[in-house]
């Protein structure tokens, strides 16, 4: 590996690390030569999903995400791969044969954060959370060596109960900025409104919302659990999050937790979890 190479490596890890400790956890449980091509899908992930944090307006959002789906695509403008973060993503999409369609969908994904629209649908969201966590899971089984369906089964439900634990662990962080992933129509049968929701209080509405979107989440973990059978051995350490979307659905679901208190977990029980998990 020459210097640069191993900058890139040190830098996507670095990012990772940093803004996606979860994931950067599991890579520690994989063998040593797939950390890397891991923690580049993870990076590029960290850096896509991060793009509304360091814009003020969408445009400039919409314009950086571009740039991703044209790297994708072969397309980027200047040199790509002085970028270290699309460096180690092209190298490991050519090295694993990563699905580029599925992964320009992750990035038009998150062009619906770049804008306060409320998610208008329960449908709406989880074909979201299918084009970003589910994406990643079933990309993470591949660079593990299983490309079967087993593995896109199994990615999409662990996906879907993903989503939900991330949205409900932003709620008060998404409120102060006026963005809405609860369903819309779902808060609206509950008797709520997108603007209780930005006043950053909890009411029955909200709790009802979220009540039933982590009981859909618990069946969607359960599903995902019982296919893991069918996966590839050496593949199912992509799915070991499902102990950490376990355990926060677990905590969420105690009619003690307040959405609007900021849930962290600590490292230590990320460390801990996922170990007992592996």
């Amino acid at each position: 590996m020459s210097g640069a190479d191993t900058s890139a490596a040190v830098f996507c890890a670095d990012l990772v690390r940093t803004h996606d400790f979860d994931r950067y956890a599991s890579t520690l449980f994989v063998p040593a030569d797939k950390r890397r091509p891991l923690l580049a899908l993870y990076g590029f992930n960290a850096e896509v999903s991060r793009v509304r944090d360091q814009v003020r307006q969408a445009l400039p959002g919409e314009i950086r995400l571009q740039w991703w789906t044209d790297a994708l695509a072969g397309a980027g403008h200047g040199d790509v791969e002085q970028n270290p973060v699309a460096a180690e993503l092209l190298r490991t999409v050519r090295d694993f044969d990563l699905p580029v369609d599925r992964l320009a969908k992750l990035i038009d994904a998150h062009v619906f954060d770049l804008y306060n629209d409320p998610m208008p649908d329960l449908a709406v969201l989880e074909s979201h959370f299918r084009d970003t966590s589910g994406t990643l899971f079933a990309c993470a089984g591949r660079i593990l060596g299983d490309r079967s369906e087993a593995v896109d089964h199994a990615a999409e439900h662990l996906g879907l109960a993903h989503g939900v634990t991330r949205i409900a662990a932003r709620l008060p962080y998404d409120a102060a900025r006026r963005q809405l992933y609860l369903p819309h129509d779902m808060l609206r049968q509950n008797g709520g409104s997108e603007h209780e929701f930005y006043a950053g209080k909890l009411t029955p509405a909200i709790r009802a919302t979220l009540d039933q979107l982590i009981k859909g989440a618990q069946e969607q973990l359960a599903v995902a659990g019982s296919m893991l059978a069918d996966v590839a051995e050496p593949a199912r350490a992509a799915f070991l999050p499902i102990a950490l979307v376990k355990y926060d659905l677990g905590q969420m679901a105690d009619a003690r937790f307040d959405p609007f208190e900021l849930y962290i977990r600590s490292r230590l029980r990320t460390l801990w979890t996922l170990w007992r998990a592996s």
